[in-house]
């Protein structure tokens, strides 16, 4: 079971689903057949599109049977754009070769090319916000601000395992939970949602991009490259120490992983390194925390009446972190 899957299940998720695939594809369609091609690679690839579902989820939770309205299928699609957009953009940072089991954009078409179609991908999600109304226009600006902000506060900490837990929080803070924090506001906000709905949707996608994340740097620790569809162990390659490399330096073998790291590992030394976070509790403190997010997220939501809509997103929250703890107890 993936963790989109309680979204999925509801009466209008496939078809809301296949609203949202439609409209992506149909967004970075443009007179350049190149550009578009390029433009829609990692959209092709595929993607469990959680953020247009979350928007989508958002816009029908008053009237679960009647699907998501079109406002909020685009406000998630502007939003999985800006993510999209991001990924072309991490991966000319990174070298990396490969996204979601595919070449990255700039292994197959070059860096520069990666760079200018994903400012495309951007100015593609600006302009569907736009079309919503000044709030969604503004708030999308200001997410594409955080996560701008969010990725800078990473780089100023590569490469060192003494990167302060609170630096890391404001990270992915600003990397991930913005993002999902914006879908389920968007949503709320077509849907002419009350303020205090509103604020409890976003309060909920922030919280879930909280646990998301943390979720997504233990998989990077415990999971193989098959699990991940992309090469494990990236970031202790690349010098991003998460959390549960955090908490495995505060462990009994601390000292023994920090010897190791602060510059590029050879493989002895990254085997060595990675093993040490896997046999440290730094898994287990990773996916507690994750767990308190999670459950900040569904508690969030109870504001709003029992339904269909909201126990798919409280199931949702909950099977991120299960299906963690899941591949990390098989690890």
């Amino acid at each position: 079971m993936g963790i989109s899957d309680p979204l999925l299940d509801l009466a209008h998720g496939e078809r809301d689903l296949n609203r949202i695939d439609a409209a992506l594809r149909q967004s970075v369609e443009t007179g350049d057949e190149f550009l578009t091609q390029v433009a829609s690679h990692l959209i092709v690839a595929g993607g469990k599109r959680l953020r247009p579902l979350f928007s989508a989820a958002a816009g029908s939770i008053a009237e679960p049977g009647d699907g998501a309205p079109q406002d909020a299928i685009m406000g998630g699609v502007a939003v999985e754009l800006v993510q999209v957009g991001s990924l072309y953009h991490d991966d000319v940072m990174d070298e990396a070769d490969m996204r979601r089991s595919v070449d990255s954009v700039n292994a197959r078409w070059g860096n520069l090319t990666a760079i200018l179609a994903g400012d495309f991908l951007l100015a593609k999600a600006s302009e569907i916000a736009a079309s919503l109304g000044v709030e969604v226009a503004g708030l999308l600006a200001s997410t594409i601000g955080q996560l701008c902000e969010g990725q800078v506060i990473e780089l100023q900490d590569v490469f060192n395992p003494d990167r302060p837990m609170e630096r890391y929080l404001r990270s992915i803070d600003g990397k991930t939970a913005a993002l999902f924090a914006t879908a389920c506001r968007i949503g709320g906000i077509v849907s002419d949602r009350t303020r205090p709905e509103i604020d409890a949707l976003t309060a909920y996608g922030h919280s879930f991009g909280m646990a998301f994340q943390v979720v997504d740097d233990v998989l990077d620790t415990v999971a193989t490259e098959e699990q991940l569809g992309k090469p494990a162990g990236h970031d202790l390659i690349e010098g991003v120490y998460t959390l549960p490399v955090l908490h495995a330096l505060e462990g009994p073998h601390g000292s023994e992983l920090r010897d190791l790291l602060g510059g590029p590992l050879e493989e002895a030394a990254f085997d060595k390194a990675i093993g040490i976070v896997r046999s440290s509790t730094g898994v287990a403190q990773a996916l507690a925390a994750a767990q308190g997010y999670a459950t900040a997220a569904i508690e969030a939501i109870e504001i709003f009446p029992k339904n269909t809509v909201t126990n798919a997103l409280s199931e949702t929250a909950h099977e991120v972190v299960d299906q963690a703890r899941q591949i990390s107890a098989a690890a």
